[in-house]
């Protein structure tokens, strides 16, 4: 797992400050100034930048940004829907990977962990801005829906519904990575190996129940 958008199939995103735009669509200029700005959001927080370095990040006049986001809090969410789009999309590719449900819930813990890692200061101001901003709010519960409805089309062809499962799982397997990446749980004295291996076991069992559909 590597970076919410296009970038992730073609290298590093930090390449994309020292890189000149390319001459291409409307989607393609937006999925720059998208990209860019996750990287420097992860990097200096959302209140520690503004529009105009944004779109100098991204290698763009400032006027291009206005083209495409009418505020800084718009390119944020943008660049969050597509953290969650690419998170979703791998977890569903390990699952499609197949094996045992050790197996499995072991690649997904850990690919899990591994973005939350890379983006912790993106997650951080998105915490921070879902606390105080309504119009973020109700995005970010959009998404949670939409992760719902991931992890449930995951479980076998008329399988029972399990979606309190699937949202005490989304939860706990969240919160703990962020838990993880940013140190807390090292700062309580808490061991992080038994933790892992406990969520690791919390999936698993999930899968084994019926909640995701892993290849032999």
């Amino acid at each position: 797992m590597e970076t919410p958008s296009k970038a992730r199939r073609g290298g590093a995103t930090g390449r994309l400050r020292d890189a000149r735009p390319r001459r291409g669509t409307a989607d393609l200029t937006r999925e720059r100034l998208v990209t860019a700005a996750a990287v420097e959001f992860n990097r200096v927080g959302y209140h520690g930048t503004d529009s105009n370095r944004l779109a100098r990040a991204a290698g763009y006049a400032p006027a291009t940004f206005y083209k495409h986001f009418p505020d800084k809090r718009s390119i944020f969410l943008a660049a969050y829907g597509a953290w969650v789009t690419a998170e979703w999309s791998d977890v569903e590719r390990l699952v499609r990977a197949g094996g045992s449900a050790t197996a499995v819930a072991a690649r997904i813990v850990d690919a899990v962990l591994a973005m939350h890692r890379r983006w912790r200061g993106l997650r951080a101001s998105l915490r921070g801005l879902v606390a105080a901003d309504a119009e973020a709010r109700a995005f970010y519960r959009r998404q949670r829906r939409l992760q719902l409805q991931r992890l449930a089309a995951l479980r076998p062809a008329g399988a029972a519904d399990r979606s309190v499962d699937d949202a005490l799982l989304l939860f706990t397997l969240e919160r703990v990575c962020d838990a993880i990446a940013d140190g807390e749980l090292r700062d309580l004295g808490v061991a992080v190996g038994p933790a892992l291996e406990q969520l690791r076991s919390l999936l698993a069992a999930h899968i084994t129940r019926g909640g995701f559909r892993p290849s032999a």
